[in-house]
């Protein structure tokens, strides 16, 4: 919005559709919402009593700037016994939800310029993080012939003498897919080779459907020059919670926990006394989440492969599914827009991601079977997806 008042670096208008979903939601009262990756299910009984009990026995004050110490143990033993990585407590940082996360992180280690090399389709909010840390973001495409994957000699090419961090996500948001091994460790041996800091945003690792789930961190020599970014968000179906935290040398960690204490100062006390319950009750509550949320978008892929003019890569991870519509002849937007109006389902633009989204809508598995068996009877009514 170009206004006196308002800093000239934000006159230019950057609402992406992500930030639109909810206003087009409200367009029909019987709108299906496949857009956000908010999980429909509430947060295990098991975190809220408990989290509640110690609200009412006082935990409702600032914690220590790092994080209540309790819960930063329960993380470092969580990684130990999940993946084998020691963490010293200096290591650990609790933060206001993973975005902020990635935002402290990226003020940390970027100077004015610096350049951060994202593949894309991404999270949406990296660019503009990015950019308010002053850096420059660097665009590697990846493609659904290549499974997504990332092209190791196209990443090695974008590397200049500002290149300062790689972004990657694995389980994916938006496609879905997860890296294997083998990218993962030729992404390794290029932090190594050029010596660049990895900044990892795990916060989908308990959806990895084929294989268990790797940190990039647990690579050899990648520790020191990780960060790693989760979330309770999506992984114990916690959004509303806002609580994260951030692996990474101590250096990086004290530097954060300085920038954050002119943010947001300390996370929210309660939500990390839920945290420490969701991880020390994890084999409780996770099965069956990732069970019925695996069971969702298979068969939401199997009605995407039956639909004319559209379909979509097997399931890898997360709950998304990055569906092709370029059979269509639309643009993603074009998709996108009749969906909503014709058949009252509220999807996202694969452009919302990247301009390599071209050609590909993301629809959000946060629903019922039910619901998304309605969502496809509709959608498969429509004409461009008729023969």
């Amino acid at each position: 919005m170009k206004h006196k008042y308002i800093a000239k670096r934000y006159w230019k208008d950057a609402t992406t559709p992500m930030g639109q979903s909810d206003v087009l939601a409200k367009q029909y009262s019987d709108v299906i919402d496949l857009s956000l990756g908010d999980p429909d299910l509430v947060t295990d009984d098991i975190i809220i009593e408990n989290a509640l009990k110690d609200a009412k026995q006082g935990h409702t004050k600032y914690t220590d700037f790092r994080g209540d110490i309790e819960l930063r143990n329960e993380i470092r033993k969580y990684y130990r016994e999940e993946y084998q990585l020691e963490l010293e407590d200096k290591e650990v940082m609790v933060v206001t939800s993973g975005c902020l996360g990635m935002y402290l992180a990226l003020e940390a280690i970027i100077d004015d310029g610096d350049e951060v090399i994202i593949h894309q389709p991404c999270f949406t909010p990296y660019m503009q993080q990015i950019e308010l840390a002053r850096g420059v973001p660097v665009i590697l495409d990846t493609y659904e012939h290549e499974d997504f994957q990332i092209n190791i000699n196209r990443l090695e090419q974008l590397i200049t003498e500002r290149t300062k961090a790689i972004i990657i996500n694995s389980p994916n948001n938006p496609t879905g897919i997860c890296f294997t091994k083998e990218t993962l460790e030729k992404v390794a041996a290029i932090a190594k080779q050029y010596d660049l800091v990895v900044i990892a945003d795990d916060i989908y690792g308990l959806y990895s459907f084929e294989e268990p789930f790797i940190p990039i961190s647990t690579l050899e020599e990648m520790k020191e020059r990780t960060i790693t970014i989760n979330s309770f968000s999506k992984d114990f179906t916690m959004t509303g919670w806002r609580i994260g935290n951030v692996l990474a040398p101590a250096y990086i960690i004290k530097t954060m926990q300085q920038i954050n204490e002119n943010v947001v100062f300390t996370a929210p006390s309660i939500s990390q006394r839920g945290a420490i319950y969701a991880l020390r009750h994890r084999k409780e509550i996770q099965p069956r989440m990732l069970e019925e949320y695996k069971k969702r978008v298979f068969y939401a892929a199997d009605w995407i492969n039956k639909i004319s003019n559209m379909s979509v890569l097997k399931p890898r991870g997360t709950f998304y599914l990055f569906a092709n519509i370029k059979k269509t002849g639309l643009s993603s937007a074009e998709v996108a827009n009749r969906i909503l109006h014709e058949a009252h389902v509220l999807t996202l633009p694969g452009t919302a991601f990247g301009n390599c989204g071209e050609g590909y809508i993301r629809l959000a598995c946060t629903c019922t079977t039910d619901k998304l068996r309605e969502a496809f009877e509709r959608i498969s009514k429509m004409d461009i997806f008729r023969d």
